[in-house]
């Protein structure tokens, strides 16, 4: 399965100050900013407009490598997966208007 995207989080991210101290794991919100970044990459400008699906199954620490594979995209569409090695972090799926994205 090819890899759409990768990223990490910095351990000096502000976002991982509160979240939480002394065991600090990246947000979801940041994952799905992520995925949102890898399919903009993969189809352009989008606005998303739904959240039908996201789970958060194992958590994503601070200087872990993410993966982001998209399983299925059409008809404003995204099923995704996040990994870091052979852990699920996320799974879900996402709706996006890619017109929408191009209007400005």
């Amino acid at each position: 399965m090819p890899t759409d995207a990768t990223f990490t989080i910095a351990a000096d991210h502000p976002a991982l100050a509160g979240h939480f101290p002394g065991n600090p794991i990246v947000p979801g919100v940041l994952v799905l900013e992520h995925v949102q970044k890898a399919l903009e990459a993969r189809v352009g400008p989008v606005r998303l407009t739904g959240v039908p699906q996201a789970k958060f199954l194992s958590p994503l620490r601070p200087d872990e490598t993410c993966v982001i594979v998209f399983t299925g995209v059409a008809d404003g569409n995204a099923r995704f997966d996040c990994r870091s090695g052979v852990r699920t972090i996320a799974r879900g799926n996402l709706r996006f208007d890619a017109d929408a994205g191009r209007a400005g």
